[in-house]
């Protein structure tokens, strides 16, 4: 089976040396198992290297495979998917040509296909837990332009955060640049989807261009729009600074 497709997942905790199919059952019954922060369920499908799963608290893998981290300077008109009928270009498709036959790859978060930026494509299912997961609060930083002049006095609004279809939507922080009042600084610790454009939609201000420039401590000065790099061990941990 190929590493990225769905599997049962007491498949893959018998792969991952906990013991045969049916101990592995009678551990995700017993409430043992946690799939992605949520307590598992018998019969549900999970991918490995992706999806984070645990017994008992401890990570389970299977064996070893080579952990790759690149990073992706995204421009507008991508989609962070892998395959979709309706996307004219993929993230992927920016990838050298050995990385793009790699299924195992994936975006550690998302950015939608008008927006542009930093985007960490990934093999290694714990660091797209650590980057995604809003409890461990990495933060990504946003640059964003808007169709009018956005006040001082309105931050409140953004930090306070707003209602839509029963998601809260807020921000961690937000910077105002007094030479250029219609462009904002925005730093999230979680990504719901198109959150930012949703927020400040909410609040009358239409957004005309985003661009994620930062992700801990990772920035995207230097880094040429459409470009991709493998990160070094020190790199990784910036992104998690």
């Amino acid at each position: 089976m190929d590493s990225s497709s769905p599997e049962r997942l007491q498949k893959f905790l018998a792969q991952a040396g906990v013991g045969s199919r049916r101990k592995a059952e009678a551990l995700i019954e017993e409430g043992r198992v946690i799939v992605n922060g949520q307590v598992a369920q018998l019969g549900m499908k999970v991918i490995a290297g992706k999806d984070h799963i645990s017994l008992d608290g401890r990570r389970m893998r299977k064996p070893d495979i080579p952990k790759i981290v690149l990073l992706v300077n995204k421009p507008t008109g991508y989609t962070c998917t892998r395959s979709d009928r309706y996307a004219k270009k993929t993230i992927f498709e920016l990838l050298p040509k050995h990385f793009q036959t790699d299924s195992s790859l994936h975006c550690a978060g998302r950015l939608d296909r008008d927006s542009q930026g930093l985007i960490v494509v990934t093999n290694d299912g714990d660091l797209t837990y650590t980057l995604t997961h809003p409890s461990n609060k990495v933060l990504k930083h946003y640059r964003v332009y808007l169709n009018k002049e956005f006040p001082f006095e309105r931050v409140g609004e953004m930090t306070q955060g707003v209602h839509d279809n029963g998601e809260l939507l807020k921000a961690e922080a937000v910077h105002l640049n007094p030479r250029k009042p219609r462009e904002l600084e925005i730093t999230l610790n979680h990504g719901k989807k198109r959150e930012i454009r949703r927020l400040l939609k909410h609040l009358d201000f239409e957004v005309i261009e985003l661009e994620r420039f930062k992700i801990g401590k990772l920035r995207i000065q230097g880094f040429r729009q459409g470009s991709v790099k493998r990160l070094t061990e020190a790199e990784k941990r910036l992104l998690l600074a």
